[in-house]
């Protein structure tokens, strides 16, 4: 977490630095629209800036996965960055209009300006004589960025709605992008700022045609079939065996994929609840009913239906040199847990029947009871060597702190693994962190929420 809030207050930080190395205030302002032509143009660069960023992350490349902590942070920085290029966007426009309203409303008197002298540079002159209508397109951009963002930001509109109205985002993108080469001060382009500008807009231009064209990650997507499909009404979840005949790279157990069974759908994220076994080249998802789209799988996948599988992601696969791990898995934040029970037990298999030496303690807390789905859940553990306790919501009341460390008496050696609601970890976090944990090298949590 705390390397995509450096990473966030990084980018403006640069772009600032730059901004000021072109020397904007070499001279006093001789009245307020000259600071007001200063400000429009750092507010734009800003905005520009976050928004390029946004389209980049949202190729989901590989290269700041290892160093961000998984893609599920790579999306929470995308996302804040979307909120900053909507903050500063609208301070740029504010910028923009404002003073024009003040001089309508008579509050604020424009000085006289004298004629412009003609520049000597052919590119100069063209962006001079397309500056109005780069001026009207970023406006309605704006507009039109606003609204999508915002969209974006209200959790209550369905998947199915986000996925289209997102991707407009892209077109907007680069109609800013034109807006903002035609509007940077001419002169920056040869400077610092002028180039890390240019590499953000490039990047950014090239990435939205990706996504326009819906290629986004195609690389390392592969065909599935549905060759399995089990039920559990008290739970709710929708276990579904996909074999991936070719092309899967294989998965670390707490990996997650995303899944198209419906293109008007769009890929949906889910954690892989299986070990990955080349043999038998087969990945288990265990999907719960939280939105439209999830509650209505049961009723659309069939065996035999084709699919599509991208992935693998994330850096939540339990890698780390503590003899003791405590993993705490709330609802269907049990799925990554599954997997690397598994794994476990392949282990086991190869080693013929030695389990390995790290000791780990498994909490499930569920509100929903389905004594199939426990029951497999026990002998999985049993069989991984992995000591298991289950709470019941309505019966044990919620895990704490408090408990698990009566529990697990070795937990100051220990690792801790959360998958669950946000906020049952954040406060899982705070108290392991008040009792002496080094949070910051063993607390792990999955940011599971892609919006």
């Amino acid at each position: 977490m705390q390397r995509i809030v450096i990473s966030f207050w990084l980018v403006p930080a640069l772009l600032t630095a730059l901004w000021l190395a072109t020397a904007p205030f070499a001279a006093p302002p001789a009245n307020f629209f000259q600071f007001r032509a200063i400000m429009v143009q750092y507010t734009g660069i800003l905005a520009v800036g976050c928004m390029g960023l946004c389209m980049i992350l949202a190729l989901r490349p590989r290269w700041p996965e290892p160093w961000l902590g998984g893609l599920d942070k790579m999306y929470r920085l995308h996302k804040w960055f979307g909120i900053a290029a909507l903050v500063t966007g609208v301070v740029h426009w504010l910028w923009a209009k404002g003073p024009k309203w003040a001089v309508g409303w008579g509050w604020l008197e424009r000085p006289v300006r004298g004629p412009k002298p003609v520049p000597d540079n052919l590119i100069e002159q063209l962006f001079r004589t397309v500056r109005g209508f780069a001026e009207d397109v970023g406006e309605w951009a704006f507009y039109a960025a606003a609204l999508l963002i915002a969209v974006a930001l209200l959790t209550r509109i369905s998947y199915r709605l986000f996925f289209k109205t997102h991707r407009i985002l892209a077109a907007v993108f680069l109609v800013l992008a034109f807006h903002s080469v035609v509007l940077l001060n001419f002169r920056d382009w040869a400077s610092p700022l002028g180039l890390v500008t240019a590499l953000l807009l490039a990047y950014g231009a090239w990435a939205a045609v990706v996504v326009l064209r819906r290629r986004v990650a195609a690389h390392r997507q592969v065909g599935g079939e549905i060759v399995s499909i089990h039920y559990y009404p008290g739970v709710r979840v929708l276990e579904t065996g996909i074999h991936v005949p070719e092309g899967w790279p294989g998965h670390k157990s707490g990996q997650f994929a995303f899944v198209t069974s419906d293109p008007s759908e769009g890929a949906h994220p889910y954690t892989i609840a299986s070990a990955w076994n080349d043999a038998e080249r087969r990945i288990t998802f265990v999907i719960k009913e939280l939105g439209d789209h999830t509650r209505r799988l049961r009723d659309r996948l069939q065996a035999g239906q084709k699919v599509t599988v991208e992935g693998p992601y994330g850096c939540f696969t339990f890698d780390d040199d503590c003899p003791r791990q405590i993993w705490v898995g709330g609802g269907i934040g049990i799925t990554p847990f599954i997997a690397r029970m598994q794994h476990r037990i392949l282990q086991r298999e190869a080693a013929g029947g030695q389990l390995p030496k790290q000791g780990i303690d498994l909490f499930h807390t569920t509100a929903d009871v389905d004594e199939s789905a426990l029951a497999r859940l026990r002998a999985e553990a049993e069989a991984a060597g992995i000591r298991l306790h289950i709470l019941i919501d309505s019966r044990d009341g919620h895990l704490g702190g408090d408990r698990i460390r009566a529990l697990v008496p070795e937990w100051r050696e220990a690792s801790l693994w959360f998958c669950g609601p946000a906020g049952f970890g954040a406060a899982l976090r705070h108290d392991f962190e008040t009792e002496g944990l080094p949070v910051k090298r063993r607390f792990h949590q999955e940011l599971f929420a892609m919006r």
